[in-house]
């Protein structure tokens, strides 16, 4: 009998809590063992552009479009996986800020002694723009906690910063850490994730498999879980 096929799936932060609860179940039913690759997102795309490559990717869905059309991932092979907001976390048990307005958002990132974020993630790519249009950036600025990428929650329960900004999926991925919630809709930023099969797959029929399991509707309490909306 031959050996089930192992399968290779280049990913990022954001979404491996997620695939940390789908694959166990895919594993058992198929015999098949995955794989995953994981770095930033911006890390991520700048490694397969580089040449590194895999069975497939799960990645947000602006860099899937990229690399379909580079030929590196197969066009007809993509499709949508995830939906992640961004919201705000803080120390389990400690008092939980107003971020339910705009001005309320504003004003405690005013109050907040540290925030911290990501540099390379996508939502910390997005938290310096959001502070100059809030008319904030010079106020809060100085008072940011960066890191280059990863779970920024732990910077949270290290006692260096007193709440966090990230995607919820991630601040969940965080033991110790409290999810405040989303920040406001007119101000939310969605990021959509999408997966494809690289044109290069070693084993691009079990790597079509994992993506039509991953698409299964029963697993949209999965994806609610890790603080994903199953696309």
């Amino acid at each position: 009998m031959p050996t089930p096929t192992n399968i290779s799936v280049r990913t990022s932060n954001s979404t491996r809590p997620v695939l940390d609860l789908l694959l166990p179940g895919f594993e058992r039913a198929t015999g098949r063992t995955v794989t995953l690759i994981l770095d930033t997102a911006k890390n991520s795309l700048a490694r397969i552009k580089a040449g590194e490559r895999a069975d497939a990717a799960v990645l947000l869905g602006t860099s899937i479009d990229e690399l379909c059309a580079l030929g590196i991932c197969a066009k007809d092979s993509a499709q949508p996986f995830s939906r992640s907001t961004i919201g705000i976390g803080v120390l389990k048990g400690a008092p939980k800020p107003d971020i339910s307005t705009v001005a309320a958002f504003k004003q405690t990132l005013l109050n907040a002694k540290s925030i911290a974020h990501t540099v390379h993630g996508p939502s910390g790519a997005y938290f310096p723009g959001l502070i100059e249009r809030l008319g904030i950036a010079s106020a809060v600025k100085p008072k940011t906690v960066t890191r280059p990428g990863g779970y920024i929650g732990v910077v949270v329960t290290a006692g260096e910063a007193e709440m966090a900004f990230q995607q919820i999926c991630e601040l969940l991925a965080v033991p110790g850490i409290e999810v405040v919630g989303p920040i406001p809709e007119a101000i939310q930023y969605n990021f959509d994730s999408s997966a494809a099969i690289f044109s290069e797959a070693k084993n691009p029929a079990a790597a079509r498999e994992l993506l039509r399991y991953f698409a299964r509707a029963e697993h949209a309490a999965t994806f609610a879980a890790a603080g994903l909306k199953q696309l």
